[in-house]
């Protein structure tokens, strides 16, 4: 963290110099365990849906570490004068729903009063220390998989604005509520060496912090990146989060973008909410990587390749 500097001990696997998701604490030779927190203002209007696309998000965090999620704590802010308390009992409802599906405990938490509401957790996991995915190991000549698909942000956005019919909704919570957790072990299980969650800072910035912290490039086929129905035609409409122009601002020093314009490249920059993990696989493991995935319902794609290199993102 910056402007904090402290020596680093051997038990931290993996803390916050590489800005991956989660930190590793190292327990022996055959456990580690992966800590992480995160919580978001509501995306949508229903209170139990709100509490679940929060949790998933939060838990995403141990998963594209590789770990399995064990123990949670809620973090909540609520204003008790302006909304009831009922309501924040269908937010922690909510996120028991996600906890029973991922097979970890919720025990306890904090709430603090604030005029924004806020919730999410902080997530305690497991995983072998020779198993760890981190953003720093992708290497050249790996196919780049994509497990959910892209446009969360437009959606989320519209959805505010009361610009999203019922059909649209229910595309965009049918994908932040999906766990990340069979995508982490597909990944894991064809050797995976690189892994993170496409969230906050969309499929560009995410990608370019794990092409600096692994020391290689990308090539990336825009047309085979999967848009959520509707994102796109709602992105032409001008809908568009401020992040994800943030997100494209950011990335614009390792952006090759070819002939796309600053829609595509803003559709690829999409500030995600309980997106999907995008991870590094040999390519003779590709196609059982996307079976699998498929096999589960993920609307999962091969959306380009790492490259020897410097760190640059060049879209084809």
């Amino acid at each position: 963290m910056r402007g904090i500097d402290s020596p680093v001990p051997p038990e931290l696997l993996v803390g916050s110099a590489s800005g991956d998701d989660a930190a590793v604490w190292q327990l022996d030779d055959d456990r580690a365990l992966v800590v992480t927190a995160d919580f978001i203002t509501p995306v949508v209007d229903d209170a139990r849906t709100w509490g679940r696309v929060a949790a998933t998000n939060a838990v995403s965090d141990v998963y594209a570490m590789g770990g399995r999620p064990l123990l949670a704590l809620n973090l909540a802010g609520w204003s008790r004068d302006e909304l009831p308390l009922q309501l924040l009992g269908e937010v922690l409802a909510g996120g028991a729903e996600v906890a029973a599906a991922g097979g970890f405990f919720v025990a306890g938490g904090h709430t603090i009063d604030d005029p924004e509401p806020k919730y999410g957790m902080a997530v305690i996991g497991e995983v072998h220390p020779d198993r760890v995915l981190t953003n720093a190991g992708l290497k050249p000549g790996q196919d780049l998989i994509l497990t959910k698909p892209l446009g969360l942000g437009v959606l989320t956005t519209a959805i505010k604005a009361g610009m999203a019919d019922d059909a649209t909704i229910g595309r965009a919570v049918d994908t932040m509520t999906r766990l990340n957790d069979v995508a982490a072990r597909v990944a894991a299980d064809h050797g995976a060496t690189g892994c993170t969650d496409v969230t906050g800072f969309g499929l560009l910035g995410h990608l370019s912090r794990m092409l600096t912290e692994s020391s290689v490039g990308a090539e990336i086929m825009v047309a085979e990146v999967p848009i959520i129905d509707g994102a796109r035609a709602l992105a032409e409409q001008g809908v568009m989060p401020g992040g994800s122009r943030r997100n494209l601002e950011s990335v614009m020093e390792l952006l090759d973008p070819g002939a796309f314009d600053e829609l595509d490249q803003l559709m690829l920059a999409d500030a995600q909410t309980s997106g999907g993990l995008v991870f590094g696989v040999d390519p003779s493991r590709t196609g059982n990587v996307i079976d699998e995935l498929r096999a589960h319902h993920h609307q999962v794609a091969v959306i380009g390749a790492t490259t020897a290199g410097a760190a640059r993102v060049r879209l084809q």
